[in-house]
């Protein structure tokens, strides 16, 4: 039945003919999904703490974090949904979950101004406005005008974002209260606490598989911290630092096992928008540039995001000289062609020898003269005066 399922996913996927395989792609999958499961908690703290102009939260009730179960089954749900359908469908290696960073944007600076309806009507029509610059062409158009340079400086943007959210949230680095540096080192520029200790023994456990080439080193790393995060909490029971910066506890959460496995979720918030309700609120100028900047911040993400994809290993048969799959240059709708279809495509494309250099074998050895003289092929040069002079 395994074999089976193999051939079943290698005749969808063409796992091998991108130089994978099946537990290369399944590794890959759940270090993926580790990665980006922050989101899921991340979101709806964002989101589920802040009320909007009428003082109403997301989700529903009157107080912070009412709603923070909906927004977190939502938040699952529609990552689930569009992850499958990306590699199901279209075939190309990419998980798609909510944005970090246009989620505060819209909580902080457009909720507030409105109702949370409204706001996600004008997330809405973002994406109708993205669709349409896709279908278009106009999108693809304006990535592959911007630099290359640029687009990995996006990426690199993007990263070191999320990198300094990971080591706030580790309390490995701390807001100080001060104008000039806003962030240091710990407490007081010392590293303390439990929780710091796990953080620094899991990233020096990944750093050390990838530098050995350890397969999996990200998800070994992930799953050990996770362990040893439970058994340090179970041993010195640390509180909860409930955002203190001079506190040694958990931050976000404490590690512990939950009181339910399964339950069942709620998807209430689905479909909960108000789709021109922003226009009466705040008038047709203030919400149009609302949604512009909605649609600069995420047009430029994604671009990051695309610049940063994967890449096909060096040693695949299936690369292109940029190494990049198969499914990734389909995606970028660009193709380049490869060093057979140059050559073929010279080949086609030459003039005959005598026609367009009628002196051109006075550049070979005398004894290659004469059969570069009859010779009618060109590319790169004539192949019967390389045999002669050989």
């Amino acid at each position: 039945m395994l074999r089976a399922m193999t051939t079943v996913l290698e005749r969808h996927f063409k796992i091998a003919a991108r130089g994978s395989s099946v537990g290369r792609e399944v590794r890959g999958g759940v270090v993926t999904f580790l990665t980006m499961a922050y989101i899921i908690v991340l979101n709806p703290i964002i989101l589920a703490g802040v009320p909007d102009a009428d003082g109403n939260f997301l989700g529903g009730g009157s107080e912070p974090g009412s709603g923070f179960t909906t927004i977190a089954a939502c938040t699952a749900l529609a990552a689930g949904v569009l992850s499958i359908l990306m590699g199901a469908v279209a075939n190309f290696p990419l998980a798609i979950a909510t944005g970090l960073g246009l989620n505060a944007f819209v909580a902080y600076s457009v909720a507030s101004q409105m109702t949370w309806a409204d706001a996600m009507g004008l997330v809405v029509i973002e994406g109708l406005v993205i669709l349409l610059l896709v279908l278009t062409g106009f999108r693809k158009a304006v990535f592959d005008a911007v630099p290359a340079q640029l687009k990995t400086a996006i990426a690199v943007g993007i990263g070191l974002f999320i990198t300094l959210i990971g080591l706030v949230d580790a309390g490995f680095v701390r807001t100080t209260g001060n104008a000039a540096p806003p962030i240091g080192l710990g407490i007081g520029g010392e590293l303390a606490g439990w929780p710091v200790l796990v953080f620094c023994l899991g990233l020096l456990l990944m750093i050390a598989l990838h530098a050995r080439g350890v397969p999996g080193a990200i998800l070994i790393g992930i799953l050990a911290t996770t362990v040893l995060a439970g058994v340090v909490q179970a041993i010195t029971d640390t509180p909860d630092g409930g955002g203190d910066p001079t506190s040694k506890g958990w931050n976000l959460n404490v590690p512990s096992l939950p009181d339910t496995i399964v339950q069942t979720p709620d998807f209430s918030l689905l479909g909960q928008f108000s789709l021109l309700g922003s226009f009466e609120r705040v008038g047709v100028v203030a919400a149009s540039l609302l949604v512009f900047t909605l649609l600069l911040a995420d047009f430029f993400d994604t671009m990051g995001t695309r610049a940063a994809r994967p890449r096909a290993p060096s040693g695949s048969s299936s690369s292109t000289p940029s190494r990049r799959p198969p499914a990734v240059r389909r995606a970028s709708r660009r193709t380049r062609p490869t060093s057979s279809q140059r050559r073929a495509s010279a080949t086609v494309r030459a003039p005959d020898w005598r026609a367009s250099s009628p002196g051109c074998c006075s550049f070979w050895p005398r004894s290659s003269r004469r059969s570069c003289s009859t010779s009618r092929t060109r590319p790169p040069y004539p192949p019967s005066c390389s045999s002669a002079s050989s």
